[in-house]
C-alpha cells in the first residue's frame, strides 16, 4: 500500500510543480513537462514491481508511437488560440483532434501488427 501512495505522491508533485513553475516561466515549465519523467516512472514501477524487462521494452516503444498523435495537441491549441478562439472551446477542439489523431495511430499500428 505504501508502494501506491509514494507511485500517487510523486506523480501529484511533479504536476504541482509544473504548474507552479509555468506561473512564473511558461519555458521552463514546458521544458520540465516536456521530458518523459511520466514514462520514467512508468518504467521504473513496472520494473519494481514486476522485473519484467521485455514487458518494459514493449512499453517504451508504444509509448514512441504514441508520442506521435500527442503532438496533435501541442500544434492545435496554440494555432487555435491566436487564431481569436476561447480557452474552452480550443481546448475541446484541439483535444478532439487529437483523440482522432490516436484512433487513426492506433489503426495503423493496428494493420501492422505493431498494437495488441
Amino acid at each position: 500500500m505504501w508502494q501506491y501512495a509514494a507511485k500517487v505522491a510523486i506523480s501529484a508533485l511533479l504536476i504541482v510543480a509544473i504548474a507552479e513553475i509555468a506561473k512564473r516561466s511558461a519555458f521552463w515549465a514546458a521544458a520540465l513537462a516536456s521530458l518523459p519523467v511520466t514514462s520514467l516512472l512508468a518504467f521504473v514501477w513496472l520494473q519494481l514491481d514486476t522485473g519484467d524487462t521485455e514487458q518494459i521494452a514493449s512499453l517504451s516503444l508504444n509509448i514512441f508511437w504514441l508520442v506521435l498523435p500527442s503532438l496533435v495537441l501541442f500544434l492545435a491549441l496554440p494555432l487555435l488560440l491566436r487564431a481569436g478562439w476561447s480557452f474552452w472551446p480550443s481546448l475541446a477542439l484541439a483535444s478532439v483532434a487529437t483523440a482522432a489523431a490516436y484512433g487513426a495511430m492506433v489503426w495503423v499500428l493496428t494493420r501492422v501488427g505493431w498494437a495488441a
